[in-house]
């Protein structure tokens, strides 16, 4: 009997004695034209589902994340076209700035020179009213000192005279002493 059922399906009857299908019921060549009739039933069914349904949200979907695809570029090209702007405005007040402050150095340096100058003129000037006084006082001491030398020079030469047994008068001492002193 294990043999039964393989030959009754060899001879095309899909159904057993019993009314219990015969091996696969999908391949019986009976049951064909019902399970093609399904089949395309269930397709229409699933294509209408899909055309009127889910194809339309996806399509939404799609859409919008392209639009939001396009505003966030378009968003990047603003903030871009912004951030090269202000990249140009920071450049531009930082060359400000630079040349700003190298005015106000050369100001400064100037202004510095110029006290620098006064205050140079300033000790010049006491240096030289310094060098005025150094150079009387100078004079003073060569004066005094000459006739401190005068002064010396007569008393030794009358007390040489005196220590020779000479006897010599001042106003011929002086008159001697000037004369060496002159050349």
């Amino acid at each position: 009997m294990a043999t039964e059922p393989i030959d009754l399906e060899a001879a095309g009857v899909c159904v057993g004695p019993d009314g219990s299908a015969i091996g696969m019921p999908q391949l019986c060549a009976d049951w064909m034209p019902n399970q093609i009739f399904w089949l395309l039933i269930a397709l229409v069914a699933i294509y209408f589902v899909l055309s009127r349904v889910a194809l339309p949200r996806i399509a939404t979907v799609l859409a919008e994340r392209q639009g939001t695809i396009t505003n966030d570029l378009a968003t990047a090209e603003d903030l871009k076209q912004k951030a090269v702007e202000a990249e140009d405005a920071y450049n531009q007040a930082l060359a400000d700035a630079r040349s700003e402050a190298h005015k106000i150095i050369a100001r400064n340096k100037s202004e510095l020179q110029a006290e620098l100058d006064k205050a140079i003129a300033k000790a010049d000037a006491e240096i030289a009213a310094k060098t005025a006084e150094s150079q009387k006082a100078i004079s003073e001491i060569r004066a005094s000192a000459v006739q401190s030398v005068e002064a010396v020079a007569k008393d030794t030469a009358g007390s040489i005279v005196a220590a020779l047994g000479g006897q010599a008068d001042d106003a011929t001492i002086a008159a001697a002493v000037d004369a060496q002193m002159k050349g």
